[in-house]
């Protein structure tokens, strides 16, 4: 469900009151700052609804004089609900664990050598790669997604899959279970290109281009067409942008946690805000209808 911007105020009126009014009767909501002005957006469906409570009750009810029946809390969905309604999430991350398993996190070479984005082989110490063309012109066409599922330590797989469930079950919530597969895919493909055009020949893995690539289309998404799903905390995209310029910088090298697919964050995050741009373009253009 979209939401519609009801009131527009300058930042020196006091929205506080009503915005409690707003709690208390249970409406969803949001403020955010725009051009200097507190913007207050509501589900379209009630915006006229909410400018007429405004017009009645601009500073809230601090007496309770309106008569608002208690509601019983809402209630969080529990796990095995959210999996029910987030089914190619899941599947996802499934994935990546059955793959983490048969590959030992990285270790077992010769498993990994059929998902890496290069065949390879070991000769004495060293890796030889095979050329993509090569493998492309095999019918190897899997390589340009799989490496997404490749995962090097516990705590690398940890990290990816707890934020592939959190930005997955969102897309899938608002855009459904065909548009999660397709931009995961597509946006596995582009960071693993990327990795590979600007690191050279490697053995790379990881679900970090793909989130790069969710985070910068509910971020652009959001922006265009404002909804409660894409809605993400200022704090989480600050910290995802100052992570991926630390490791542009090398810094997060340094400090002992391994050469960073680089290439693989910023292709994915560049894919994801096109995505993002054309998604929030057209569902904005949908509403308007």
């Amino acid at each position: 469900m979209s939401a519609v911007a009801v009131l527009r105020l300058p930042l020196s009126v006091d929205l506080g009151g009503f915005v409690q009014l707003l709690q208390r009767m249970q409406v969803p909501h949001r403020v955010s700052e725009e051009a200097g002005e507190q913007v207050l957006w509501v589900p379209e469906t009630i915006s006229d609804d909410v400018r007429v409570l405004y017009q009645r009750f601009p500073a809230g009810d601090p007496d309770q004089q309106l008569d608002i029946p208690e509601q019983a809390p809402i209630k969080r969905p529990g796990f095995l609900q959210q999996l029910r309604h987030s089914p190619l999430t899941a599947l996802v991350l499934l994935a990546s664990i059955i793959v983490g398993a048969v590959t030992l996190l990285g270790e077992n070479l010769q498993v990994m050598s059929w998902l890496t984005f290069l065949q390879f082989r070991i000769v004495g110490e060293y890796i030889q790669f095979t050329p993509l063309a090569d493998s492309l012109a095999a019918g190897q066409w899997w390589r340009l997604v799989t490496p997404m599922l490749i995962h090097f330590g516990i705590l690398h797989l940890a990290m990816n899959g707890m934020w592939y469930w959190e930005l997955g079950r969102r897309i899938e919530a608002r855009q459904g279970s065909i548009n999660l597969l397709g931009l995961t895919l597509l946006f596995s493909l582009v960071s693993n290109y990327a990795q590979y055009v600007f690191g050279g020949p490697g053995l790379f893995g990881g679900l970090s281009g793909v989130l790069y690539g969710l985070l910068g289309h509910c971020w652009i998404f959001q922006l265009l067409s404002p909804n409660p799903a894409y809605r993400l905390p200022r704090g989480v995209l600050v910290m995802m942008l100052v992570w991926l310029l630390l490791c542009l910088s090398g810094l997060v090298s340094m400090i002992g946690f391994g050469e960073i697919a680089n290439a693989a964050h910023v292709g994915g995050l560049v894919i994801g805000c096109l995505t993002g741009l054309l998604g929030g373009l057209y569902s904005r253009r949908k509403a308007s209808l």
